[in-house]
């Protein structure tokens, strides 16, 4: 391309690149740059610039934003930054690479395909091996779509990655590992019940961004947790990347999903950039100025403080990080139709810029006060790093909280783990020891048993041990304390007795997940039994270790039937999703309390028993043609005997029995079986489930 194109001086908002009818602003950050070109290419891969523009401080700067306006530069123009100025790193954090190209921040969209990650580590020009961003319009059709509004007492979540849920050969999709493949297999989603899909990172990142002896081994960055490009859908999960059609791509999977009434909720990393620490590569915020994005010392202004175990921590709450955070999630919101975000390491967003934890964090409270974000479902990974665990303490009072402590207990009951039923029954009733005192409901718990950090749900009681060989780093990597047993045998067994145990076991979680009040997250896969070999860190496996395998919906169905099932059961319950937490008072004018706790016998919970293995509750309906229901668990090695109420005449079905093999594990509400009122014998290692309706 030949043409160049009339500069203006351009405005500093919004940041980034703005088109319009005439032409192009440009606008960007930075503090301390006393030298700033703009760099065009024809394409996201082309080696050299067609113009650079050289800013004019006197005409094109405006207190610490640089602008420039370019008329008739059309869409679909690549571009990056370079920024010269002052390095005194130690003393300031300041520190120019006037050769760097860098990529806008406030991109939306942006291209990886000439990227090397090392040589945007080494001093100088990297002009033929960085990233591009690309001029974009806002243009869509959304045809009426809106972010859902769902009550969250009413979620089921599941939590997938993008690319790992098509990539399969066997998944039959026009275009694997893509936001298009997932649209094509919405229809499982639906068959599953939930209600909110929980996308791993799908932000633009740094596939590259893996330790040396992983990349030896041909690995990347699958995960996504190296975000880059914050306003930018990942690249790499859109069909036509080049097109700049990243933005378009993502839209479509939000509308589709929407229109299948599912919700979407992104996992988002503010924690830390892809950029990692005084040894990382240059992308965009170092080129900028880290002494303002980033956490560093304040002896030393060279070392980047690392809260996150990732080099680097974002300094959050700096008043131009947390615009930067809050708009760029009024956007996800705003223009691309997100229902709710779950924040990444978030408890490294409650950190001042001095690094100590402060209890009214304002970036955490711009984002809950947020009238844009006020409908956005907000989930917190309520820690960081480096020892900071605020799960039932997380400031402020929307956020939900990913709950570690529902699984850590759930993980020890279901594996045999003795005297831990008072403490079970209170995350089953929705954690009201965390969030009762501070105002909040059971939706501030997010229960889950497993996620995609760790095992998954059927290697959780196939191995002992983590597995983590394959990832380059000698079994270093991923927890070493997972609660998991192997039912006798460590990994892969032909033993009918261990397998039929396992899915047992496997059934048994998946029963109490759905039991609880508070909000459900499945991890994918886990509906038929997928398997990671013992890896509970598959942060580098973009393969078959870690994709979804279709053809376990067929081997598995049995599984995957149960939880559908379970899934039902949840939903035609009110009772199990309530607002506010259990009383042990009754409700609705009948006699009957809300929940009452037993044993072995009714009424008499064993709290004190340091042996025991089982407990059961009753819950009453909430709704007049709801049925009640009877729980009981009994995680022990030998049958028992359970009392079965009477309540106001009702008669009682069976709707779950784990111990029973499949179909009898589990039937929808118009095949339960009668059960008399008395005493229920139950197997070894079982759940069983009775709903109680009138006669």
């Amino acid at each position: 391309m030949s043409k160049t194109y009339t500069i203006k001086p351009g405005v500093r908002y919004p940041s980034g690149a703005k088109h319009d009818a005439d032409g192009v602003n440009f606008s960007i950050f930075s503090r301390h740059a006393t030298r700033v070109e703009l760099l065009l290419f024809e394409f996201g891969d082309s080696p050299q610039p067609f113009q650079i523009v050289e800013l004019d401080a006197e005409v094109n700067q405006s207190f610490y934003s640089w602008h420039v306006y370019l008329e008739g530069l059309p869409l679909g123009i690549w571009y990056a930054w370079r920024m010269d100025g002052p390095c005194d790193i130690r003393r300031t954090g300041v520190c120019f690479d006037g050769e760097k190209h860098l990529l806008d921040p406030w991109a939306r969209a942006v291209s990886q395909k000439l990227w090397d990650r090392s040589a945007a580590m080494s001093p100088g020009d990297n002009g033929e091996t960085s990233m591009r961003s690309m001029v974009v319009d806002g243009d869509y059709d959304w045809e009426d779509d809106e972010p859902l509004r769902m009550p969250f007492e009413n979620a089921i979540i599941y939590e997938m990655h993008v690319g790992g849920f098509t990539r399969h050969a066997s998944s039959g999709v026009t275009h694997g590992g893509s936001f298009a493949g997932l649209i094509e297999k919405i229809p499982y989603l639906q068959s599953l019940g939930i209600t909110h899909v929980e996308l791993m990172p799908v932000m633009a990142f740094d596939e590259q961004d893996v330790p040396h002896s992983t990349a030896k081994l041909g690995l990347k960055n699958y995960w996504g947790y190296s975000t880059h490009s914050f306003f930018s859908p990942h690249p790499e999960y859109c069909v036509t990347p080049d097109k700049g059609t990243h933005r378009t791509e993502f839209r479509n999977l939000v509308k589709a999903l929407h229109r299948a009434g599912i919700g979407v909720i992104m996992d988002v990393v503010f924690n830390h950039t892809s950029e990692g620490g005084a040894g990382g590569p240059i992308i965009n915020f170092k080129g900028i100025g880290s002494s303002v994005f980033y956490h560093l010392d304040h002896n030393d202004m060279s070392v980047f403080r690392d809260y996150t175990g990732c080099g680097n921590t974002v300094n959050a709450n700096h008043p131009v990080v947390a615009t930067f955070i809050i708009s760029c999630l009024e956007y996800w919101v705003r223009e691309m139709h997100v229902d709710g975000f779950r924040f990444d390491l978030a408890s490294a967003l409650a950190r001042g810029e001095n690094g100590e934890p402060m209890h009214d964090s304002p970036v955490l409270w711009g984002i809950e006060l947020s009238e844009t974000l006020a409908g956005s479902k907000l989930i917190a990974e309520a820690w960081d790093a480096a020892g900071l665990y605020q799960v039932g303490g997380f400031p402020g009072y929307r956020w939900a909280e990913w709950n570690g402590r529902y699984r850590d207990v759930v993980r020890r009951f279901v594996r045999g783990d003795k005297g831990i039923t008072a403490e079970l029954a209170t995350r089953i009733g929705g954690s009201s020891d965390f969030y009762q005192p501070q105002g909040g409901m059971p939706i501030n718990s997010i229960n889950f048993v497993t996620c995609h950090d760790g095992f998954t749900l059927n290697d959780l009681f196939s191995y002992n041990e983590k597995h983590n060989e394959a990832n380059g780093e000698d079994n270093r990597d991923g927890h070493n304390d997972n609660l998991s047993w192997n039912c006798g045998a460590e990994g892969q067994t032909r033993d009918p007795v261990i397998l039929a145990l396992r899915k047992q076991q496997a059934k048994n979680t998946i029963a109490i997940l759905l039991l609880s009040q508070g909000v459900p997250m499945l991890l994918s896969g886990d509906e038929v039994l997928n398997t990671q070999r013992g890896n509970n860190n598959g942060y580098c496996q973009d393969n078959e270790l870690t994709w979804f395998d279709w053809r376990l919906t067929e081997v598995h169905a049995d599984m995957l039937r149960f939880v559908r099932t379970m899934s039902a059961l949840r939903r035609r319950h009110p009772s199990l999703m309530r607002r506010r937490f259990l009383t042990g008072n009754s409700i609705n004018g009948r006699s009957m309390p809300d929940i009452t706790w037993h044993g072995i016998s009714l009424g008499k919970p064993d709290w004190q028993d340091t042996n025991s293995q089982v407990l059961g509750f009753t819950l009453a309906a909430v709704d007049e043609n709801e049925a009640d229901l009877h729980v009981m668990f009994n995680m022990s090695a030998k049958e028992v005997e359970m009392d079965v109420p009477t309540v106001d005449a009702r008669c009682w079905k069976r709707a779950v029995d784990t111990g029973l093999v499949s179909p009898d594990d589990i039937s929808p509400a118009d095949e339960q079986i009668h059960v008399d009122a008395g005493r229920y014998r139950l197997k070894p290692r079982s759940v069983v489930v009775l709903e109680g309706l009138a006669v």
